[in-house]
């Protein structure tokens, strides 16, 4: 069966490999119309897609269903497209195939594709692809990598919390709202930056903490936290427990990412 091929692959650690070389291949979809004046439409609830989001979805669908079928995926396109699947099942895919599709749209850098395999509520593999800088994360057989696109693997780690700790925060909040978040988490600077490469800045130990208070996705986070945790970070939701994925309508509550 090919869902005991996605098991194999997973204990391998073939499935890292596999995922990763997927979301670089969707990066080289999305490069073209970066920068390019690409065409923007509006989804129904009034945030950006194009055709970039869309093809790159496309692909990466098309690549996972080719090797594990059986698999459930949830992608946000499909989901604007057709509404969410009712449940999640115990295993499935979080897809999303544009991060940060307003400062792509902007020219900005900080756009990722995110691939993240999910059983039992939790992340067991998870990719993040910055395309405009050609940088892969993911949590790996040796913990949380980074790579250049055609270059080696190398392990990153989050570090241990700075008398200075910098927070992450979403360019959306207010300043007062910042200045609290960052008081809140005992950092004494913060700096502003789109998708789920907040996550990943933390994993490779150069920012602390990333509190969230509006609305996400779990296809916004799953990736992400797959790559912290393996680093040796944490992702809490308001309850202070791990956060977990599956939820009703895949809507993540407030969170904090956190590094060492």
């Amino acid at each position: 069966m090919k869902t005991d091929s996605l098991a194999r692959d997973l204990a391998s650690g073939a499935l890292h490999d596999i995922i990763a070389d997927i979301a670089e291949e969707a990066a080289r979809v999305i490069l073209p119309y970066w920068r390019a004046d690409v065409a923007v439409t509006s989804k129904a609830d009034d945030s950006p897609v194009t055709l970039a989001d869309q093809q790159a979805e496309a692909l990466i669908l098309e690549r996972l269903a080719a090797r594990w079928p059986d698999i459930q995926t949830v992608a946000e396109e499909a989901v604007a497209a057709d509404g969410a699947p009712d449940a999640a099942h115990a295993r499935f895919w979080l897809i999303d195939p544009l991060d940060g599709t307003k400062g792509f749209v902007a020219g900005k850098e900080s756009f990722t594709v995110n691939i993240a395999l999910i059983e039992d509520g939790y992340p067991v593999a998870g990719v993040v692809t910055a395309p405009a800088t050609a940088t892969t994360y993911r949590l790996g057989p040796d913990g949380a990598q980074r790579r250049g696109f055609g270059e080696a693997w190398r392990v990153i780690k989050v570090r241990e919390r700075p008398a200075d700790g910098i927070a992450l925060l979403s360019h959306s909040v207010t300043d007062a709202e910042a200045e609290r978040l960052m008081n809140q988490h005992g950092c004494t600077r913060w700096q502003g930056a789109d998708s789920s490469l907040k996550f990943c800045l933390i994993a490779e130990g150069r920012f602390d903490a990333y509190p969230r208070t509006g609305p996400t996705h779990e296809w916004d986070t799953a990736a992400g936290q797959a790559v912290l945790e393996a680093a040796g970070g944490r992702v809490l939701g308001s309850d202070g427990q791990r956060l977990a994925y599956g939820k009703p309508g895949f809507r993540n509550g407030p969170f904090t990412a956190l590094g060492g």
